[in-house]
Parts: structure tokens; C-alpha cells; sequence
């Protein structure tokens, strides 16, 4: 589906028709499928039993997806804007439920609340995990992790770029003007606009494969670890996460695709041809990486004073682990839960922060911040200028009520899903670190949390099967941006 399949108007047709929700749904299913035969192909290579757990798992999936396709083929193909809705929540928690299917039969034998979850994790890239013992999983199942988390960074680009803006969430119609405006339009259909970007996201994955492995990292880890940082998930190999190399030129190439993986991918479609000029341009790109600087420079000055660690290792972890947690990937190259309380602070309030739209990170984003300290300055210029006309604008386009509604309404059921969430997951028995900052963690896709359990040198195994099942349905809530989940459960979307 692409953004010209949408109708905005949600009218021209009688009734519901749930068909080409339902047809599109078999076609992502059977994708799924398709993808399970990659890690089958490194168990067959591997001599591993488990190959024939992804055949059938591959098989079975692929007959559901078929069947969901003849069976609800149509004519019409195109949205409606109820249905778009409906299929950006549908097939988002159905496609999970597929994906679980060969964590639970395979050697592992994952109960259904834990493999839910971590494909859960892994399609929305928030990349928490319930599994010990990467380091001795076999080649297929962790394979099938970082490929989960590849094909879900894409499916999150493609929703950020063609499918959220025409569905006003979060106030992404700002960026409808993509598509508008000859100025800076990147590509003349949303379809080519699509396939540059897969381009885009294929060659940065080669790009940092190669460089991985020429930093001494094996192919196998090389690629799982390519895959999982431009998706900005952070599944790793090791239980230790990428601190288990100990190697400096690992951690430094991984952290040039983290900050590549959080930004907009339509940006580097010019840049591959040559123009950097709208990349440069971009305040929310000027401000993601500035504020990265600045925080990584500041938290490496007060590992070197305060935890007496030479300066070039404190930059190096510094700059890791903010940008890890910034671009919400997960990585870990070392448990920052023991760098003391100021620490341990910033990197909670790092979790809500996000990389840029139209990227794979997750969080409020960049621009929602931008925005809001645009409204900010305005509500304070009024206080003393009261009639004085101050016109918002955002990338040199203008920003209308209904898009600064849009943000600060976002803004507000995030920070409210997060107290929710953490009182539930309280309510659970769960400890007030735990419960907080795993609460944060689903909302913002981040992955590792904070304290001894589920923090970056733990799991979330140990956490009670129903805590998990909530922690998976907020991370959808979190990766769809909320309101696309929301306006299901009301009685006016529903009316004719």
C-alpha cells in the first residue's frame, strides 16, 4: 500500500469492506513466510535440526497468507481511510503472532507470552529480549532475531513515509508536503519513493556488513549486527551485546549507523545523488545531531572527572551508549546502571527523546520537540507582545493549529501511556525501577531498561507472563504512535 492508495476522505464505498485489509494482511503474511526460509537455509548450512522447525513454520505461514489472498481478492484495492487504519493496527499484531511460531517449536521452546514478545520486540526494533543464552543459540534463531528487526525497520520507514502523515498522527501531516510541494519533492510517486528508499537501506546494511567484518567481527555476527543497527533494533549474538568484543572499531562503526539509522531516510536519496544540500538543510537532523554531541561531550567529561576513566575510553563509551539509547537501538558496550545516579537519570530521560521522522528509531522524535519549543517561545513572546503575529514554520513550511494540536495531544497520551503502563506493570508486582523504566522502554521502543533485571546487562525473562504481554501490546501501541491503535476503540470510527 502506498500513500496514494489512501482515500482521505473515507467515503466511496457502502458499508465496511474488510477485503482488502484482509488481502493485503495475506500478502505481508506470506512475505513473512518467504523470509522464514533465510534462517532455515543457515540451519540446513549448520548442520542444526531446528531447519526443519522454520520449514514447517514457513510452510504453515505461507498457507495462511495465501489463503487470506484468494479469499479476499477484490477489484478495488484502494484504502479507504478507516481501512488504512484498521490495516496499520491489523497487521501489525497479526504479522508478530506468525513470526512467534519458530521461537516456540524450535530447541528453545519459548512458552506463547515469551515468543510473542520478542517478535513483537523484534518487528517494532525495540529489541528487549526474553531469551539466555544468545551466545550458544543456534545460527537460525538469532538469524531470524536481527531479520525480524531488519524487515520491521523498513515496514517502520514505509508507515513513517506513506502511510502515518495521510492518517494525521502525531502531526506527520507535516510531512504530506513531501509529496506536494515541487520544491523539495524527492521522487515523483510514492511507489518510486518506496523502492529508493529499500535501495537506501540495502546499501547502508552492505555498507556497515562490510565494514564490521574488516573490523574483525565473523560474517555471521557481521551481518546480524548490520542488520539490527540501521534498523536501530539492537538485537546482538552475545548476551554481553556488542561489549562482548571488547574491540573499539566495532563500537565506532556501529555508532555512524545508529545516527545513519535515525535519521530520514528520504534525505540520503539525495545525498546518493549527489545533492547533500536537504540533508544539511534539515533543522531536525542540524538538532539531532547537535544535541548528541553535546550530551555524549558532557557525559564523557564526567566519566573521565567523576569515574576516573581514561578520556578516550569515556568518550568512546559515552558516545555509544547515547547514541544507542538516543536512536533507540538497545546496544550495550558496557551496564551504565553502575556509572552512578546522574547517569543513570540521563539515560532515562534519553529513552524519550527518539531520533528524526521518517526513520526507524522510535520516541517522541526530534521535530515533535522542535515543534513544541516553537509553541513554547510563542506563548511566551505573547505574554508581553499580546497582538503581535508570529508565524510558525517548520523546514521554511508552515505549521497550522491542527498540526501543533496533533503534536501536543501525542506528547501527552505518551507521557500519560507511561504512568499507565508502569502503574499496571506495578499492579504486576514488579519494583518501582523495573516498573518505570520498562514502561518507558516499551512506549519509546528502546529496548534495554534500567536496574538489575531488566536493564542493559539483563533480560525481561524473569518478568511475569502477563507483564510481558502488556509490555508487547504497548510497544505496538508505541511503534504505531499510538492514535493509529486508539481510534479503534471508538464508537464514532465505526459508524457509517
Amino acid at each position: 500500500m502506498n500513500a496514494e492508495a489512501v482515500r482521505p476522505d473515507g467515503r466511496g464505498q457502502r458499508g465496511f469492506d474488510l477485503r482488502p485489509v484482509l488481502y493485503i494482511i495475506g500478502a505481508l503474511v506470506s512475505v513473512t513466510a518467504i523470509a522464514m526460509l533465510v534462517p532455515m537455509i543457515a540451519d540446513v548450512a549448520s548442520r542444526n535440526p531446528d531447519w526443519m522447525v522454520f520449514a514447517a513454520a514457513s510452510a504453515l505461514t505461507l498457507f495462511f497468507g495465501v489463503l487470506l489472498m484468494l479469499t479476499n481478492r477484490t477489484p478495488e484495492m484502494a484504502l479507504n481511510l478507516r481501512q488504512a487504519f484498521l490495516l496499520t493496527a491489523l497487521s501489525w499484531l497479526i504479522i508478530p503472532a506468525f513470526a512467534s511460531a519458530p521461537f516456540m517449536v524450535s530447541q528453545i521452546g519459548l512458552s506463547p507470552a515469551d515468543a510473542y514478545f520478542e517478535a513483537m520486540s523484534g518487528l517494532t526494533t525495540t529489541g528487549a529480549t526474553v531469551i539466555v543464552g544468545l551466545d550458544s543459540l543456534p545460527p537460525g534463531l538469532l538469524l531470524w532475531r536481527s531479520l525480524l528487526q531488519w524487515l520491521g525497520g523498513i515496514g517502520i520507514i514505509a508507515m513513517g513515509i506513506a502511510i502515518l502523515p495521510f492518517l494525521r498522527v502525531g502531526g506527520m501531516q507535516l510531512f504530506r508536503s513531501e509529496s506536494s510541494d515541487r520544491s523539495d519533492k524527492v521522487m515523483p510517486r510514492a511507489g518510486d519513493l518506496a523502492v529508493a528508499v529499500a535501495w537506501v537501506y540495502l546499501t547502508l546494511t552492505l555498507a556497515c556488513l562490510a565494514l564490521l567484518a574488516v573490523a574483525g567481527m565473523s560474517l555471521f555476527d557481521a551481518l546480524n549486527h548490520a542488520m539490527t543497527a540501521v534498523a536501530t533494533g539492537g538485537f546482538s549474538t552475545r548476551d554481553a551485546s556488542v561489549g562482548g568484543w571488547q574491540n573499539d572499531w566495532v563500537e565506532w562503526i556501529l555508532v555512524v549507523f545508529m545516527l545513519l539509522g535515525g535519521m530520514p531516510f528520504v534525505r540520503f536519496i539525495s545525498v546518493s545523488r549527489g545533492d547533500p544540500a536537504p540533508l544539511l538543510r534539515d533543522t531536525q537532523v542540524r538538532w539531532y545531531v547537535g544535541f548528541i554531541a553535546v550530551v555524549s561531550m558532557g557525559l564523557a567529561m564526567w566519566l573521565h572527572g567523576v569515574g576516573d576513566i581514561e578520556l578516550h575510553d569515556a568518550v568512546r563509551l559515552a558516545t555509544f551508549n547515547v547514541v544507542s539509547v538516543v536512536t533507540t537501538t538497545g546496544y550495550a558496550s558496557a551496564d551504565y546502571s553502575l556509572w552512578g545516579p546522574m547517569p543513570v537519570m540521563l539515560f532515562l530521560i534519553l529513552m524519550t527523546i527518539g531520533g528524526c521522522t521518517g526513520s526507524t528509531s522510535g520516541g517522541l522524535k526530534i521535530f515533535r520537540f522542535e515543534i513544541l519549543f516553537m509553541v513554547l517561545r510563542v506563548q511566551v513572546l505573547r505574554l508581553y507582545s499580546p497582538h503581535r503575529i508570529i508565524p510558525l514554520r517548520y523546514n521554511n513550511k508552515p505549521v497550522d493549529a491542527d498540526a501543533m494540536v496533533s503534536v501536543m495531544s501525542f506528547g501527552f497520551v505518551y507521557i500519560a501511556l507511561m504512568f499507565i503502563v508502569a502503574l499496571i506493570l506495578g499492579a504486576l508486582g514488579l519494583e518501582f525501577e523495573t516498573a518505570f523504566s520498562g514502561a518507558v522502554s516499551a512506549v519509546g521502543n528502546i529496548g534495554p531498561a534500567l536496574g538489575p533485571i531488566i536493564g542493559p546487562a539483563g533480560t525481561f525473562s524473569p518478568l511475569p507472563e502477563a507483564a510481558k504481554w502488556v509490555l508487547s501490546f504497548t510497544m505496538l501501541l508505541g511503534r504505531l504512535e499510538f492514535f493509529t491503535v486508539l481510534v479503534l476503540f471508538s464508537g464514532a470510527f465505526w459508524k457509517q
